[in-house]
């Protein structure tokens, strides 16, 4: 009895700090980002006088700490002579701590890479904003689900400009699983 009797307090005051480092049931980090995932067909167009197909997949790697973006062209896109219709590129979303806001690292085989905030500022909607600190150009990427259809807009505005310029605008349907 005397050995519960010392032991109690020590546990009583343990107890507090066992249930704060306890960790608390999972959440999905990518409910708000929950609509981009899966396979979409793209039907691209862009300001200079582009247009051809493709698909492109969200899908979470890395152990559910990465979602991904892999795009891929059909064969038949048509564009001016400087227009790369072989263009491949990655995007990857990522959070640099569980409860950070969420950001994106794009590479593509032309050598660009674009830093992104990402913002969802409703259930169907993402938008990521390249940092306007940087010298340069800014970049904005949005993808809006509107139905079954999901649309995406590749943006520029150039430095002393306050309107954005769509590069290139895609939209589809998303892949059914077979």
């Amino acid at each position: 009895m005397k050995m519960i009797a010392r032991i109690l307090p020590l546990f009583l005051v343990a107890l507090p700090v066992l249930a704060q480092s306890t960790p608390s049931s999972p959440t999905n980090p990518w409910k708000s980002l929950s609509f981009l995932q899966g396979t979409w067909e793209a039907k691209v167009t862009g300001g200079q006088n582009v247009s051809g197909t493709g698909t492109y997949t969200f899908a979470s790697e890395l152990g559910d700490h990465v979602l991904a973006r892999h795009s891929t062209n059909d064969p038949g896109c048509k564009g001016p002579a400087n227009f790369d219709c072989g263009h491949g590129d990655l995007l990857y979303i990522y959070q640099d701590a569980p409860g950070q806001p969420f950001k994106a690292i794009y590479f593509d085989n032309e050598g660009h890479v674009i830093h992104y905030n990402v913002s969802t500022p409703d259930a169907t909607t993402a938008i990521f904003l390249s940092d306007s600190s940087q010298p340069g150009p800014e970049f904005r990427l949005m993808y809006e689900l509107n139905g079954a259809i999901m649309s995406g807009k590749f943006q520029i505005r150039m430095p002393g400009q306050s309107e954005w310029k769509s590069y290139l605008e895609w939209s589809g349907s998303k892949r059914t699983e077979r």
